[in-house]
């Protein structure tokens, strides 16, 4: 995995519902893992409309193309293109850093 930073830069009067937003992200992905092992693709795509819906409206658009990429593929039950992507956003979320402006 990539160690990089990747700096989002969001809106200053969202700044206070950052930390509710990340934390919500976090529990999400771990959602997203019980209901991959456990082969949920109906959680799996539920989860994915919403990661497409919520990042864009807070800034942080590769949450959104994952969730369309994870809503997608569960529909088509392709477990190895879900596990991959889980992964991408685990990632993810261990680099983000926000920037305000």
């Amino acid at each position: 995995m990539n160690q990089q930073a990747i700096t989002v830069v969001v809106a200053k009067d969202l700044e206070d519902l950052i930390p509710t937003f990340m934390t919500n992200r976090t529990k999400e992905l771990e959602t997203l893992r019980v209901a991959l092992g456990a082969g949920d693709m109906e959680q799996l795509r539920q989860l994915g409309h919403r990661m497409k819906g919520v990042g864009n409206s807070y800034g942080f658009e590769l949450i959104s193309i994952l969730g369309k990429k994870i809503e997608d593929d569960a529909k088509i039950k392709n477990l190895p293109a879900l596990e991959a992507l889980i992964t991408e956003y685990t990632d993810y979320l261990a680099r983000v850093k926000i920037t305000y402006e």
